[in-house]
């Protein structure tokens, strides 16, 4: 495939590989639902599964918080105030304000603070159990839409599915440091804050357990995921949590502050003095949003972008603590008192995470392959002397090619690399901070290691046909029914694949124990504190067994001091 072949012919080429056109077909029974919830009268659908046609319903476009524009852009979310008569919710609102990676157009609106219900029942003996679901894309695109997070395969559970909007890029994450201003960043984290809320006071209406709440993220969405853990914030909203590829111990989750918002205005045309943060913040309010989106991570230098700084806009320290604050402190300096230390926890990511780098890598090979001394975490890059960088850029050359002298790297050298300093030692290092803080907490690792040749949506999409290995976010791919996905038949591995992983989590949010009887006789064990990482690998066969990235981590630790390790 060409390098510069442009995201739509991608798309194209992946829905002509996976064999249907790129149209989806939603069933739906036509009926409508009126109930009368705590939250307002609300009109839902009832639609139909991909698989059997089985029957759920579906509530879409409720508010959640008022819309976020004028004097709230930037800001805090408000709660959405009650409405009179029935509110049509048969249909999505809005994604947030983004640039479209598809159509290479901005897409989406500041008015984006809705919610969506899709419930298996709305009676039964006992409440169903919620999982909230928390979309990533590096806190820049995203949204809680069915065209890339249906909820079929879900709807084969008795379970209840809630996914929302949150604010992205500058909109939801632009910070200052000027207490009077109430813009210390995290707004986007603050709309997930808000809809918890929202799940904890009105999901009962919709047949679900407010005490039986499972958080569930993936990439961006894991990263938000842990760091609510740690706020107390959200205290008591969720009670188990699933975490996939991606946990605030990553370097990109929580970034370091670069001057983005004063780059950002002057970028937008701003002329006035950047330490002026009052006159900032008011060209700011008045600039027509589209632009925000249109500028997005383009005002990283390609400095940065070499040093694997890929987010410009995302959770930040907030520079002053507010009523609403979500990260008062570094996440480090949280975990040992978080409350989500009793949160039961699946944690793991995929087993080729470093394949989301692949065409970036191509298009900067010459210096990309070359350049070892950003692959050293910039944390411990940025407190370090030229001597010490040097003894761990040493260590690392030995660890991975037995030769201190390496100059470059082969491309797949490269990525492997990547997969362990952008996501798995995250990972390990979350695992460490439970073995010590919450020894007694159940914690569960998975590697998703399904190497199908075409169902692995986001690595077709990203690197093309052509390359093989499970890249990050192919797993969404067996969670969620999407406009790439096809209809499978039941024997095939990827249909197995699905019904495991489903089943699993399902299990886990009605429970707090993965295991059910779609993976029998498989048997998945929680972590023992102080023994080794074993984990479920979820391929073409489910095996229980030592984490195969594990003997890498030793070398990775050894950047760290006890204190900044966990």
């Amino acid at each position: 495939m060409e390098l510069q072949m442009s995201i739509i012919d991608r798309l194209k080429l992946v829905s002509k590989f996976v064999g249907h056109k790129f149209v989806q077909y939603r069933l739906s029974t036509g009926r409508t639902t009126l109930l009368d919830a705590s939250c307002g009268n609300v009109k839902g659908v009832e639609r139909k599964t991909i698989y059997d046609a089985e029957s759920y319903y579906s509530f879409e476009g409720i508010p959640y918080a008022k819309p976020p524009l004028g004097e709230l852009r930037f800001r805090a979310p408000v709660p959405a105030e009650p409405w009179e008569g029935v509110r049509d919710c048969t249909f999505a609102q809005s994604q947030p304000l983004q640039m479209d990676f598809v159509r290479n157009s901005v897409t989406g609106s500041e008015d984006c603070l809705y919610i969506n219900v899709y419930a298996k029942k709305l009676k039964s003996p006992s409440p169903l159990p919620v999982i909230v679901w928390i979309y990533g894309g590096g806190f820049q695109i995203g949204g809680a839409t069915r065209d890339v997070y249906g909820p079929d395969y879900f709807m084969k559970q008795d379970v209840l599915l809630v996914t929302f909007n949150y604010r992205l890029g500058a909109l939801g994450f632009l910070s200052l440091k000027q207490p009077d201003l109430k813009v210390p960043g995290n707004a986007g984290l603050k709309d997930q804050v808000l809809a918890l809320r929202w799940v904890r006071d009105h999901i009962a209406s919709f047949n679900g357990d407010p005490q039986n709440v499972t958080l569930m993220g993936e990439s961006a969405g894991a990263a938000c995921t842990h760091i609510l853990m740690n706020t107390e914030q959200t205290r008591g909203l969720f009670h188990r949590v699933i975490m996939q590829s991606g946990n605030a111990l990553t370097e990109w989750a929580v970034r370091p502050d670069r001057h983005f918002a004063r780059r950002l205005a002057q970028r937008l045309g701003y002329k006035g003095s950047g330490s002026n943060e009052t006159e900032m913040l008011q060209f700011l309010q008045e600039t027509p949003g589209n632009q925000f989106a249109q500028l997005g991570n383009t005002i990283l230098t390609q400095e940065e972008k070499r040093s694997y700084e890929i987010i410009a806009f995302g959770p930040v320290v907030e520079p002053f603590v507010s009523d609403d604050c979500v990260i008062g402190r570094p996440q480090l300096d949280q975990l040992a008192n978080a409350w989500g230390n009793d949160l039961p926890l699946i944690i793991g990511g995929t087993s080729f995470e470093g394949l989301f780098s692949y065409q970036t890598t191509l298009q900067d090979s010459q210096h990309m392959l070359s350049a070892f001394e950003p692959l050293i975490p910039r944390p411990v890059r940025e407190t370090i002397d030229a001597n010490e960088l040097a003894e761990q850029l040493r260590r690392l050359k030995l660890a991975y090619f037995e030769d201190a002298e390496r100059s470059s790297m082969e491309l797949y050298e490269c990525l492997k690399l990547l997969s362990v300093k952008n996501f798995w030692h995250g990972i390990h290092r979350t695992l460490l901070a439970r073995s010590i803080y919450a020894p007694s907490t159940p914690t569960y690792i998975y590697r998703f290691d399904m190497d199908s040749p075409h169902f692995n949506h986001y690595r077709i999409l990203k690197c093309g046909p052509q390359v093989r290995g499970v890249c990050h976010a192919d797993d969404l791919s067996y969670m969620f029914y999407t406009v790439l996905s096809k209809k499978l038949d039941k024997s095939t591995a990827e249909y197995r694949t699905i019904d495991r992983l489903i089943g699993m989590w399902s299990s886990f949010a009605s429970t707090g124990n993965p295991n059910c009887k779609l993976i029998e006789p498989c048997h998945w064990d929680a972590v023992r504190p102080g023994g080794s990482e074993l984990c479920l690998n979820i391929a073409e066969e489910l095996k229980f067994m030592p984490l195969p990235e594990s003997k890498e981590f030793v070398v990775w630790d050894s950047f760290y001091t006890r204190e900044t390790l966990y």
